[in-house]
């Protein structure tokens, strides 16, 4: 009986402590756009994924990301960055909310970064 309630408990553990680790990489209602466009006519609290490269980083959890149609200043937490090195050439998808302030440029807030190369 003892050994019955270890193997659960330790079957409850690993699906605990996995979900914490699990995303979600399937379809999403959150089309895919451009840096250009959310530049041009995004509009605060904007769900938006693009997919380009992390160019540098510019601050603490700031970096400057590029699709080819321009550049956006995008902020990551690092709770939310995946474990692999990224560096400026790996093709990342980002998911997350246009941040647009008075008087400054737009960028991204992520929720969510995967490599798509």
């Amino acid at each position: 009986m003892q050994a019955l309630k270890s193997v659960a408990a330790a079957a409850a553990f690993a699906l605990a402590t996995g979900a914490a680790f699990a995303q979600y990489v399937g379809p999403s209602n959150v089309k895919l756009t451009t840096v250009a466009e959310v530049l041009k006519s995004g509009t605060d609290d904007q769900h938006v994924a693009l997919r380009g490269n992390l160019l540098k980083k510019v601050g603490s959890e700031k970096y400057e990301f590029s699709d080819g149609t321009g550049t956006i200043r995008v902020e990551i937490d690092k709770k939310i960055f995946p474990a692999g090195p990224i560096d400026d050439k790996a093709k990342v998808e980002i998911q997350g909310e246009v941040e647009k302030e008075f008087m400054s440029s737009p960028e991204i807030d992520v929720d969510s970064i995967r490599r798509v190369d």
